[in-house]
């Protein structure tokens, strides 16, 4: 029988004062991830003042319905540019730079000016999970799809059912994991589900894609859907735009079959994704791999029984945010850990032009202490009000940018505007020594000078990148057996030859 809404939202709003025990009064939660997924890479517009923050490439009419009948956020953050801190932040609450997870590879000395902090690569067993916040509530817990924070069976991390401790791979440790593991990993959530509303029981479930962005990670006959509709600019954004159908379809298909067992009025459905896409992200500067805002700021969409529907929020709001909202929905907040760094965001769901968040600092910090795909190279930043200060260092020295402003972060105010600068890189500081962060540290006198003059101009090899299909830093049979195919798509002008600007990432 379906829940009355008005009865619902008068029982979701008491939920903090309900027992333990009581089952039958706490909400369900679905959490999708997309993969590298831009603040332009959907076809809802995130920001009704800005229509560069809508993609006229892909079209994702699952994520507008959501949009509608959900609050939109156009003023959230990732944890990370990549996708393993990102991830752990979304189990944990914690940030990536307080766990040590901070990049997808070990760290240490890379033959670059600096020397970065060494990574932990398995997510800590002593932290504690929203799955297992939830698990010790009588949830039901599962999740399908990339796992990628370690070798460790999500089991040990307080999920139920799983596929396993899965990387960039899939389960199958395929080289095109999708799409049969974009569809596959939502009929066996789908399946969880319908297990748990048939038993009564309240559930959780976070399915998270695979990447992929070419005809091979599509179906078919999404491809050439695609084409018909003439979304795409050109071959490789074609398959892109297919992989993002893909995905919306099968949002589709979990949002109806939520309405099929009369569940959907008490049940949150939170969309997001781990980080910015590689290429352009509409007027946003920079991409994966980077803290411009390109990187980290991308789509967050949130409907369920106390979410207003067809609402947008321009509050500021970040992915250590999602476990302190999920624990405060579910009545639980209260058993979360003093090292929860995020907010929840249940009074902007309630009135998202008017909510606030409460968090333990004001202001939000990333820490990306490593070489990658920009030529920034190591960096932290920060965000409190409409500033952004960004701390380069190589060349230690800021950037001061006024979002509200300068949304593509063009003009660099840290010459005109120094006190700001001097008290937003103190609060930077003092974040960081305060979780004692993993630094990057000059290299010795004695090195050589050809690797200690390397510096931001220096850029990432595209074959090497275009190769590592999961960013572990070696190649595989699979993916070497790739090159040819990789060297003919880097020739940009199709004379037969490659120059060094094209085997360079852009």
């Amino acid at each position: 029988m379906k829940i009355r809404l008005t009865t619902l939202l008068i029982t979701v709003i008491a939920l903090p004062y309900c027992k333990a025990d009581d089952l039958s009064l706490r909400p369900n939660f679905v959490f999708i991830q997309g993969e590298g997924q831009g603040w332009a890479s959907t076809s809802v517009q995130l920001d009704p003042r800005e229509p560069g923050s809508k993609s006229n490439s892909f079209s994702t009419p699952s994520l507008e319905r959501l949009a509608r009948e959900g609050v939109c956020f156009s003023n959230y953050y990732a944890p990370s540019p990549r996708c393993t801190p990102s991830r752990a932040t979304y189990f944990t609450g914690i940030s990536p730079a307080s766990l040590g997870m901070t990049f997808t590879s070990a760290g240490g000395d890379t033959g670059r000016a600096l020397i970065e902090p060494r990574v932990v690569s398995e997510l800590p067993q002593s932290v504690t999970t929203i799955a297992e916040l939830l698990k010790s509530v009588g949830y039901a817990t599962a999740h399908f799809g990339k796992w990628h924070v370690g070798r460790a069976d999500p089991r040990v991390h307080g999920f139920d059912e799983s596929d396993g401790a899965t990387s960039n791979s899939g389960p199958e440790n395929s080289r095109n994991p999708n799409p049969k593991q974009a569809y596959g990993m939502v009929e066996r959530g789908i399946g969880f589900i319908r297990r748990q509303a048939k038993s009564n029981k309240p559930f959780y479930v976070q399915l998270s894609q695979y990447g992929g962005r070419s005809q091979a990670d599509a179906k078919p006959e999404t491809f050439e859907k695609v084409l018909q509709l003439g979304l795409g600019r050109d071959q490789r954004n074609i398959g892109a735009a297919a992989v993002a159908l893909d995905m919306d379809i099968t949002i589709g298909m979990l949002l109806s079959t939520l309405d099929e067992l009369n569940i959907a009025d008490n049940t949150y459905v939170i969309y997001t994704a781990d980080h910015g896409t590689p290429g352009r992200n509409g007027p946003l500067q920079g991409g994966k791999g980077g803290l411009w805002d390109g990187g980290i700021r991308i789509p967050l969409f949130i409907r369920g029984p106390i979410a207003k529907a067809g609402s947008h929020t321009s509050v500021l709001a970040t992915g250590a945010d999602l476990v302190p909202t999920v624990a405060d929905l579910a009545g639980i907040a209260e058993t979360m850990s003093d090292r929860v760094e995020g907010g929840s965001l249940r009074q902007v769901l309630i009135d998202p032009v008017s909510g606030t968040v409460k968090r333990p600092r004001e202001e939000i910090v990333f820490h990306f202490p490593h070489y990658d795909k920009d030529p920034l190279g190591p960096v932290s930043a920060l965000i409190v009000g409409d500033f952004k200060l960004v701390r380069i260092y190589e060349g230690n020295r800021n950037l001061l940018f006024n979002l509200a402003k300068d949304l593509g972060e063009h003009n660099d105010l840290a010459a005109s505007r120094s006190e700001k600068v001097r008290e937003l890189s103190d609060r930077l500081t003092s974040y960081l020594e305060s979780i004692d962060a993993g630094m990057p540290i000059q290299r010795s006198g004695d090195a050589p000078a050809s690797v200690a003059m390397r510096n931001t101009n220096s850029r990432p090899d595209a074959i090497m990148q275009g190769l590592d299909k999961n960013d572990d830093g070696q190649l595989t049979k699979d993916e070497i057996e790739y090159l040819p195919a990789l060297l003919r798509s880097l020739d940009k002008n199709q004379d037969g030859t490659l120059s060094r600007d094209e085997t360079r990432v852009r």
